[in-house]
């Protein structure tokens, strides 16, 4: 053990004796890992912050939908959410394109039908006047609709307009609302998912029974919807809960086995983009991390010019007894030492580099904020990386060191 140690000193003394060299022999390393750190970084605070504030967007959604022939209905939805456990809410949607004609002029705008739980699935609006449709509104097909404040002051020039009609033309057929409800939109001022509502087109949140009824677009109760969307409790298991209802509506339509429906929920797409953030981030970290076999390439130059100028050392010390392995296991030990340090330097600059290009972004864009983050135990890998690049890249020098003879030595100085 303390020759062990005997040969570490000896190898820290013959890297501070030639600090300059030693820093440029770090360099390529220093410079592979600080990139690897940056990009990790970056990339896992980027997908981090992105992963929390998608998951605010459909959490706790699914979308069922038809792949064949049979058709989700009204009672299926109905049934389902009496019968399986979890289901608090169902929506289904259609969107019909019309003409608005106010005494503020003629604009294009969207009559999007949808039953009476459409506000429960908004993510970014909120009722500040007025109430939404109820379920005795969509199934009494009455005229009502709910309207953006926006969208109130483009139509009238106001926002009183609660009790207000307004008119739809939709394929030659004209449609009369009476305004019950009035929504703002909520933004996040920091925040990576931003929408501008400035030149949002205008909608006209209607029952959805309403439009069947008068634009025969769906049969309500017979034909049913190609899709629909459900929203789940937090404390139940996604996975098994769509498999019941998939079964269920194979059962309701006599169609087991045929794979009539599918479901997808925001949790799987959630993780398809997790997937992809990742193969980016690992494939540029692996791009920046071939400047660490250009950096294990220097230091192997470095140590054979450090073996020819200690020929006669190394030479003295065999002919004084040394064993082979004592002469590569020195030799092995600088190698390794310069790589660590460069790698423990590599990676404070990363991380260094990734806080300051993390800071520009904030207050640049701060709706693109986010932290950089990265595991210990990635950073621990990467230590042990960097060391075993100079072990790998120093095993040539120290043979070649290790196999001198020690007469040939002293003979060529």
């Amino acid at each position: 053990m303390s020759q062990f140690l005997e040969y570490i000193k000896m190898a820290l003394f013959n890297i501070l004796s030639n600090k300059v060299r030693s820093l440029l022999t770090m360099l390529g390393i220093v410079i592979g890992i600080s990139s690897v750190i940056l990009i990790m970084s970056l990339g896992n605070g980027a997908k981090e912050s992105i992963t929390e504030q998608l998951s605010t967007v459909g959490n706790g959604q699914v979308a069922i939908v038809s792949m064949g022939s049979e058709r989700i209905t009204i009672e299926d939805l109905e049934y389902i959410q009496a019968n399986v456990e979890g289901v608090q809410a169902y929506l289904v949607t259609t969107m019909s394109e019309g003409t608005i004609t106010t005494p503020k002029g003629t604009f294009t705008g969207y009559a999007y039908g949808c039953n009476e739980n459409n506000y429960l699935f908004e993510q970014y609006s909120t009722l500040s006047n007025g109430h939404y449709f109820t379920k005795e509104d969509y199934d009494a097909g009455r005229m009502v609709c709910y309207i953006a404040e926006d969208d109130a002051i483009k139509l009238f020039g106001n926002t009183d307009v609660i009790g207000m009609p307004i008119d739809i033309e939709i394929q030659g057929k004209r449609l009369s609302y009476t305004i019950i409800g009035l929504t703002s939109y909520v933004t996040e001022s920091n925040s990576l998912i931003s929408y501008d509502y400035e030149n949002a087109p205008i909608y006209l949140n209607v029952p959805l029974s309403t439009l069947d009824q008068r634009l025969g677009l769906n049969a309500t109760q017979t034909l049913g919807y190609t899709d629909a969307t459900l929203m789940l409790a937090s404390n139940i298991n996604t996975q098994d809960t769509c498999n019941q209802i998939i079964r269920i509506l194979d059962s309701r339509h006599n169609c087991l086995g045929e794979d009539q429906f599918i479901f997808q929920s925001f949790n799987d797409i959630l993780a398809t983009i997790n997937v992809v953030i990742n193969m980016i981030t690992l494939f540029i970290a692996l791009v920046a991390a071939i400047s660490l076999f250009v950096g294990g390439i220097g230091v192997m130059n470095i140590m054979l010019v450090s073996v020819t100028e200690r020929t006669r050392e190394i030479g003295i010390r065999k002919a004084l007894g040394a064993k082979t392995r004592s002469i590569m296991l020195q030799f092995l030990l600088e190698s390794g030492f310069i790589t660590m340090v460069g790698g423990i330097l590599g990676i404070l600059i990363g991380l260094g580099g990734a806080y300051v290009i993390s800071s520009i972004i904030s207050m640049a864009m701060p709706e693109y904020a986010f932290t950089p983050s990265i595991s210990p135990i990635v950073i621990l890998i990467t230590t042990l990386f960097s060391s075993s690049v100079g072990l790998f890249f120093g095993i040539y020098p120290a043979r070649k060191a290790a196999k001198l003879s020690p007469i040939e030595a002293l003979r060529r100085m």
